[in-house]
């Protein structure tokens, strides 16, 4: 009697180790995209706050301008 598996069950258990290989590389590489287009995320949400910040005190500095209205009730 032999202390390896039968080739068949030898070759299934290599082809799962290959295959849990390649999707834990996968989720790797996608974990690293996701934290890349969370840095783009997070820096365009502040350039966009800063911009809308400095567009709001520019509107506001002109001569002129209408004060800001809140919106009707109904909103």
């Amino acid at each position: 009697m032999s202390d390896s598996f039968p080739p068949t069950l030898a070759t299934r258990v290599e082809d799962l180790e290959a295959r849990a290989a390649f999707q834990e590389r996968t989720i790797e590489e996608l974990n690293e995209m996701i934290t890349a287009q969370w840095k783009v995320i997070d820096r365009l949400t502040r350039q966009y706050d800063r911009l809308k910040a400095e567009l709001d005190e520019t509107a506001a500095a002109r001569p002129g301008a209408p004060a800001v209205e809140p919106p009707p009730p109904h909103y």
